[in-house]
């Protein structure tokens, strides 16, 4: 099978998405299939991968403010693409004009919508967080869902990356056909890099005996992230009893993130943590996971600590909350430092133990980005053959 992804989201220096694409590229090859992705580029070149499938960078006027993005505008030029590859399968991701080229594109390929993040929760609620209530905001950018109304119209299916942003969408009126949750690279995430040694280490740089509750967060120091209300959570936490926070990442709130850590011995921020084998001995030997965004539709963070066998303190909504389970996980209001608090204690107040392993249990249940790869594949072989009238074995 071949897929062409008409991906505006893709950048070689981007986060997410670039790590996903790259990687599904090299799934796909493995798996006997060819994943080409066409993405805005300053210049039309064509970067082949091992193995098989591509990169094929269309010439793009770049975003105004985030030149490592850019926006396709140019019709002809992606239809022409699609005629002269012609693919069994086209995604697309982008809202914008993309979704127009590909849903009247007059191809043979099946045509798919995969939504990988929620633009209202995003941008919009996050704009008038403070000033009106999300359900407020709901309704005065109805019009937006409107819109997505008609461009989906025009494909064969519609897909989330999971089932929280399938709730979401679904609760607007909008179509969803499928959710398939996206995968881990599991094979570098264990409880069996727990490192006793390394817990002692990282308790002791947030000032704290071996008794203390180590918890750590990462991602970007983004506002979206709510680290500011983590770090408030602890600090409330902290007065009853011994936790400590490392906290891995950077970003435009860096400098705000420090100094309101800085009146706590027990809160530690570094920097990215590039050594994969590295961050997963931190991942496995803490004593849990906290999360704190809950707009994010697929919980990466949270699936690999749990791969780790880290239990969770993550919020009621979201991805992140879609991978809690009372087992080894506790829950709290989404953005409400006082309610992240309170389940940092019910969690301390656990049975350490049972608690691990019940995580570690749950580990080996984490969906990994080849069987990811796979269930996309065989659904959309299901969708070509029912279009077409064939009857299909399913994949082992």
């Amino acid at each position: 099978m071949r897929i062409v992804d008409v991906n505006e989201i893709y950048s070689p220096t981007g986060g997410g998405v670039r790590t996903y694409i790259d990687r599904k590229i090299g799934i796909m090859a493995d798996l006997g299939h060819e994943l080409i992705v066409l993405a805005c580029g300053q210049e039309e070149r064509i970067e082949d991968r091992p193995g098989g499938g591509r990169i094929h960078y269309v010439k793009s006027p770049p975003l105004p403010f985030d030149r490592n993005y850019g926006l396709f505008w140019d019709r002809a030029a992606i239809t022409r693409l699609l005629d002269h590859y012609d693919p069994d399968v086209v995604e697309n991701c982008s809202p914008w004009k993309p979704a127009w080229f590909v849903g009247d594109w007059q191809g043979r390929a099946l045509k798919s919508y995969f939504m990988h993040n929620d633009n209202m929760a995003a941008y919009a609620q996050r704009w008038f967080e403070g000033v009106a209530s999300a359900e407020r905001v709901e309704r005065a950018f109805a019009w937006y869902t409107r819109y997505m109304a008609r461009f989906l119209g025009k494909y064969d299916c519609v897909v989330t990356n999971g089932p929280a942003l399938q709730k979401r969408l679904t609760a607007r009126g909008l179509r969803i056909d499928a959710a398939f949750p996206l995968g881990i690279e599991r094979q570098h995430f264990s409880p069996r890099f727990r490192d006793e040694r390394l817990r002692r280490a990282l308790l002791e740089q947030c000032g704290l005996p071996e008794n203390g509750l180590l918890l750590f967060g990462i991602g970007r120091h983004h506002r979206e992230k709510r680290w500011d209300m983590i770090i408030d959570a602890v600090n409330r936490a902290g007065s009853h009893l011994p936790v400590g926070l490392i906290l891995i990442g950077h970003g435009s709130q860096t400098p705000a993130l420090e100094r309101r850590a800085a009146g706590s011995p027990h809160i530690r921020l570094f920097k990215p943590v590039y050594d994969r084998e590295r961050l997963a001995s931190i991942m496995a030997s803490a004593d849990a996971c906290i999360h704190g965004c809950e707009i994010e539709t697929f919980g990466l963070v949270v699936s690999e600590a749990l791969a780790s066998g880290a239990p969770l303190i993550v919020p009621n909504e979201g991805g992140a909350g879609e991978v809690a389970r009372p087992e080894y996980a506790e829950t709290y209001d989404a953005g409400d430092a006082k309610s992240c608090a309170a389940a940092i204690r019910r969690l301390a107040a656990r049975d350490r133990r049972i608690l691990r392993r019940a995580a570690a249990i749950a580990a080996g249940q984490v969906v990994d980005d080849r069987q990811h790869a796979q269930a996309l594949v065989d659904y959309y072989a299901e969708q070509i053959a029912r279009r077409d009238g064939v009857q299909l074995a399913r994949s082992a």
